[in-house]
């Protein structure tokens, strides 16, 4: 890529690795770099781990052939159907790999789960590590792990257990969320990424979105004050109606957490990681002790 006045640099692909990829932010980052003359089927979305050597799969996107949707009531259900009108829950998709090893197995029986079917993401291959360093037994859990009954050519272990919430569609790998962020409402699942989703997407608004314990949370900056402090309201108010309309979820609760300042003078969210990660389980108890202002008092 080049620009006037600058030197030329080249690029072959770029890893965007989360535990989901936005497919919204792979759109919008190819497109802010298009007058670099960057290619989008140059981004690579990625899914990996520290315990497995940060790296266990890639995938691929263009807008061409960009995401794929799901029935978001199938998902909640714990199964994966395909949407054919253009709605739905939009997952990027990942190749199977073959090494490491990759099976979706059942969080109570230890089985692996049938095609379509959603269940925990486990992983197994000379890339995983053997355990955390100087950690005790019980924060070791998720490595050796077993199959029960595994499929021909599928080792028994030892497994890691990633966490995370996925499926196979088609031969392809598809990642739902995290275990831990799951909300269990009223015997629904519910994954905070599809209800973020329906959050605002204009850039010059700079807040976020969290879910957590079936409450709504958003941050924003010191900036919103006055008009924007209202199109705030306004838009807390819109999100919480569609979280009620599209994912079945009453009495949300919409708030907005305020940056603090550090003593340089910048502002501080404690709410997101030092990579910008939400911290939906910071979210909840920063909530339960009031440091968010609620918008719908």
């Amino acid at each position: 890529m080049t620009s006037p006045g600058s030197i030329s640099v080249w690029v072959r692909g770029i890893i965007n690795g989360a535990e989901r990829v936005d497919p919204a932010t792979l759109e919008r980052f190819a497109d802010r770099f298009a007058h670099f003359n960057f290619q989008d089927h140059m981004l690579r979305p990625s899914y990996g781990m520290a315990e497995a050597t940060v790296f266990v799969t890639s995938g691929t996107w263009s807008d061409s052939s960009a995401a794929v949707r799901f029935d978001v009531d199938e998902l909640s259900a714990g199964r994966a159907q395909r949407c054919a009108n253009g709605s739905g829950s939009a997952l990027v998709r990942y190749k199977l790999p073959q090494s490491p090893v990759v099976r979706i197995v059942d969080v109570d029986t230890n089985r692996q789960c049938s095609q379509d079917v959603v269940g925990e993401i486990w992983v197994h291959g000379d890339n995983v590590a053997a355990g955390y360093w100087s950690r005790p037994p019980e924060e070791q859990r998720c490595f050796g792990a077993t199959l029960v009954d595994a499929s021909p050519g599928t080792p028994d272990g030892p497994w890691l257990r990633t966490g995370d919430l996925g499926f196979i569609f088609d031969g392809e790998l598809f990642i739902v969320g995290r275990i831990k962020d799951l909300l269990i409402i009223r015997g629904r699942n519910h994954y905070p990424e599809d209800i973020e989703a329906d959050g605002p997407r204009d850039h010059r608004w700079s807040g976020r979105g969290a879910f957590g314990s079936g409450e709504q949370y958003r941050e924003a900056s010191h900036r919103h004050r006055g008009q924007e402090a209202r199109k705030f309201h306004g838009r807390g108010d819109a999100l919480a109606q569609r979280g009620q309309e599209r994912h079945h979820l009453r009495d949300i609760q919409c708030a907005r957490l305020e940056c603090r300042r550090s003593r340089a003078g910048t502002a501080r969210v404690d709410s997101t990681t030092t990579s910008g990660k939400i911290r939906r389980a910071a979210c909840v108890e920063q909530y339960r002790q009031d440091q968010f202002i609620r918008l719908d008092a």
